[in-house]
C-alpha cells in the first residue's frame, strides 16, 4: 500500500508560480511512476505531468511545455509539480497518482494509487 499526500496548492495571479509537492510513503520501492493530473472544466480528469521514479524521464501535456515542470526526490519520496507563468485556465484541483505497474500515464486507469489533491486558483 502507497499513501500519497499532495500540498502546495493556494491562490495566484495570473503570471504567478506556485509548487506542489506529493509525498508518497508506505510501499514505494514497487512504484514505477507518478503522475499530476487535474479536473477540467468539464469535470474530467486530465494528464498534467509524470516520471518514472528510477530514471527520472519526464511527460508533460502540451498545454504545460515550457511553463511546468515535474520532478522526483528519491531520498524524499517526494514528486514535485513547479508551476510557472500561470495562467487562469490552471485554476483546477490538482492530484498525484502513482502507479505499480505501467499504461499510458495519461490515464488515470493506469494508477493504483492517489492523494487527495490540493486546490490551485489563478485569478487574472
Amino acid at each position: 500500500q502507497v499513501t500519497l499526500v499532495e500540498s502546495g496548492g493556494g491562490s495566484v495571479q495570473a503570471g504567478g508560480s506556485l509548487r506542489l509537492s506529493c509525498a508518497a510513503s508506505g510501499y514505494t520501492s514497487n512504484v514505477r511512476y507518478m503522475g499530476w493530473f487535474r479536473q477540467n472544466p468539464g469535470g474530467e480528469a486530465e494528464g498534467v505531468a509524470a516520471i518514472y521514479t528510477s530514471s527520472g524521464a519526464t511527460y508533460y501535456a502540451a498545454f504545460v511545455v515550457g511553463r511546468f515542470t515535474v520532478s522526483y526526490d528519491n531520498a524524499a519520496n517526494t514528486m514535485y509539480l513547479q508551476m510557472d507563468s500561470l495562467k487562469p485556465e490552471d485554476t483546477a484541483r490538482y492530484h498525484c497518482g502513482a502507479t505499480r505497474g505501467g499504461g499510458p500515464w495519461t490515464e488515470t486507469r493506469s494508477y493504483n494509487y492517489w492523494g487527495q489533491g490540493t486546490q490551485v486558483t489563478v485569478s487574472s
